[in-house]
């Protein structure tokens, strides 16, 4: 019997894909920088829902862009966020805000909000992806660009998808119609 318990602990230790979510922080404590320079503070997106992707130029999944502008058209009004983090962490961001910016809306015709260009991995990696994986474990650390983070109402992380979900996906819609 206790080798059953003790293989069952080390099961479940493996298994488990989100730390323990004590929260003393919630998302509408933190703000970022725009990628035209302004702040963009959380607080201001009490209520709503937020969908925070980490995003490149030069990725092979740059085209999901198109999806997300058609996520963010489909649902900002009935209150979500979609919320775009240019980073070069994986070696695959233009050099400046301003020409991810023209890249963004030349060829994809993006409206919703964008940062700066901004570390989401290790220690240098912005206080809001630190927070993400303090509060949600592993699974909250982007692996590759285009990870994203659902975020609730409440200011809490209510799921994570891996950069191969497109944001169109029934799996990323049924978790944003759940929590609206």
């Amino acid at each position: 019997m206790r080798k059953v318990i003790f293989l069952l602990s080390i099961i479940m230790f493996f298994f488990k894909t989100s730390a323990s979510a004590n929260y003393e922080k919630k998302i509408y404590d933190f703000s970022i920088e725009s990628i035209t320079g302004e702040t963009i503070n959380f607080k201001d997106y009490k209520n709503k829902v937020i969908l925070v992707v980490n995003t490149a130029s030069y990725c092979g999944f740059t085209k999901q862009y198109n999806e997300l502008q058609e996520l963010w058209d489909l649902y900002k009004e009935k209150g979500l966020i979609v919320l775009g983090v240019p980073s070069n962490s994986f070696n695959q961001e233009k050099n400046n805000d301003a020409d991810v910016k023209e890249f963004c809306e030349v060829n994809f015709s993006i409206n919703f909000p964008l940062t700066t260009i901004t570390e989401v991995k290790g220690k240098n990696s912005h206080e809001i992806f630190k927070w993400a994986k303090e509060n949600h474990g592993k699974s909250a650390i982007p692996k590759w660009n285009f990870h994203k983070i659902l975020i609730n109402k409440d200011g809490k992380i209510e799921d994570t998808f891996a950069s191969m979900t497109k944001p169109m996906s029934k799996k990323i819609i049924k978790a944003i119609e759940n929590i609206l």
